[in-house]
């Protein structure tokens, strides 16, 4: 791969000031690889200082040796390059970060302690026109890179015991760098001793290393590996409860099986985080839900538990708000009803008022995911595209008062009155005859129903206004319903 001029240049100023400079880390292992680096790092023998004054459009604002310095590029790789002064880390008090650094005097001392040997490499550009490479390599990271090997920089339980950040990571590079990538035995087997420095970590880093593996085309199997490593426990104990715990007649796998062959679709058909994440866990709360055992065992109301679960997982690895929010609806009402004989247009609406039109495609594609996942051969049956059709003929009729031809204002001026509580319950009958009966969404009939509805006292309109409620409940009695016929006839 050719190496940027942005990364020539600053290398030349680093070296024309007195001081070898070279490429190292992750960057390095992309170059080997023939893939570009999704940022780049240099290390210098240079100290910050003095990085600073070769590089005026720079800034220092960490402990560790490092200045950023900006380069106007137009590739986002490039925009900003960290320049790093050799070092070696001291003690590690806090599992994550060395308590102080000193600085190191050769590039050799600086890369052992580095994690991973295809991290642990550097390039040096050689000729004078900087487009030839000697690529420095200590630990035979290239070795390891070409059999495919994750294997830590020296004694493995010293390298997680430093940075126990390390133990995820090792199975975030062996699931997303490709196809046939494993740990190496030491250091597996130093991860599964050491996974409880997991708890020593902060959410966030946690949630950042876990969404990577979610996100790649391996996702499942990083899933595995992190159950199989004993890691899992300390990220989505709940998960596990479903290891080993068989579910009724009408599924072959373990509700754990289930839950990461349901992922593996979503992956498999480039899914969006908040399906994935969906996927995963639609059925975390079936162990909770399970009653009986055996072909007759049932999981009534595991969506409705489900959902809760979801939020206080997703909340617990500080997700941000609103996928915490996207991924808890979608789990929720996962086991949407759609049997063509019985489903009408007005049930289709009321679940888009629940569901929220911006988020239905999404629920499909958790179902598609949830099907696939049970084994079933058709993603996309008869019935899921008849409730399709039906969805895309009702997208267009109102499900909230804003969606209504008339509003707050029309109520006012129509009657003559101001600002108040009335005006809602009038909007909120309004919407209540709309919901069964679409067709009545017209300005003209609206405008008179107000006048009707007017001459009706707030009793009266609160007992209109009930209708949508009772719909809801309706709705949510037959789910409750329909989930344990369909849990007992799948």
């Amino acid at each position: 791969m050719t190496i940027p001029k942005e990364i020539i240049v600053i290398i030349q100023k680093l070296e024309k000031a007195g001081f070898p400079a070279y490429i190292v880390g992750g960057c390095v292992r992309d170059i080997l690889r023939n893939e570009k680096p999704k940022d780049w790092d240099i290390t210098t023998l240079a100290k910050p200082e003095e990085i600073q004054k070769i590089f005026p459009d720079s800034f220092y604002k960490n402990k560790f040796g490092t200045v950023t310095v900006k380069t106007r590029s137009s590739d986002p790789t490039l925009k900003e390059v960290e320049i790093t002064t050799f070092r070696r880390d001291e003690k590690y008090s806090d599992k994550r970060h060395p308590d102080k650094i000193s600085f190191a005097k050769t590039i050799e001392e600086d890369l052992s302690r580095r994690d991973f040997t295809i991290n642990a490499m550097a390039v040096q550009l050689t000729n004078s026109n900087k487009h030839q490479i000697t690529v420095i390599d200590p630990f035979n990271g290239q070795k390891d890179l070409k059999n495919k090997i994750i294997r830590t920089v020296g004694n493995p339980e010293d390298r997680f015991s430093e940075d126990a950040l390390r133990l995820l990571r090792a199975v975030r590079f062996s699931i997303t760098l490709g196809d046939d990538w494993q740990i190496e035995k030491n250091t597996l087997l130093a991860i599964k001793k050491l996974s409880y420095l997991l708890k020593e970590i902060s959410k966030d880093r946690i949630r950042d290393e876990f969404v990577k593996i979610i996100e790649s085309p391996r996702a499942a199997e990083g899933v595995i590996a992190l159950h199989k490593t004993e890691l899992l426990q300390y990220i989505i104990p709940e998960l596990e409860k479903g290891v080993g715990m068989s579910q009724n007649r009408h599924h072959i796998y373990t509700i754990f099986q289930h839950s990461v062959l349901s992922l593996k679709y979503a992956a498999k058909y480039n899914y969006n985080l908040n399906v994935r994440l969906a996927a995963l866990l639609h059925d975390i709360a079936k162990p909770q839900t399970k009653r009986g055992e055996g072909a007759s065992a049932t999981f009534y109301n595991h969506d409705i538990v489900g959902a809760k679960i979801t939020y206080q997982i997703l909340k617990r690895l500080h997700f941000p708000k609103k996928t915490i929010d996207k991924v808890t609806l979608l789990v929720r009402y996962h086991m949407f009803y759609y049997d063509p004989e019985k489903v009408t247009e007005s049930s289709v609406r009321r679940l888009l008022q629940k569901v929220g039109k911006e988020n239905i495609d999404e629920l499909i594609q958790v179902r598609i995911c949830d099907r696939k996942g049970s084994g079933v051969p058709k993603a996309y049956p008869f019935r899921l595209r008849h409730f399709k059709y039906v969805l895309e003929k009702v997208k267009s009729h109102p499900i909230s008062v804003s969606m209504l031809k008339v509003n707050g204002d029309d109520v006012m001026k129509t009657l003559n009155i101001e600002s108040g509580p009335r005006v809602g319950l009038i909007l909120n009958a309004l919407l209540a005859e709309v919901i069964e009966d679409p067709e009545k969404n017209n300005r003209d009939y609206l405008i008179k129903r107000i006048k009707q509805l007017a001459e009706l006292s707030d009793s009266e309109l609160k007992s209109r206004q009930k209708i949508i409620e009772e719909k809801k409940m309706e709705v949510d009695e037959e789910l409750k319903k329909k989930v344990g016929i369909r849990d007992l006839k799948r």
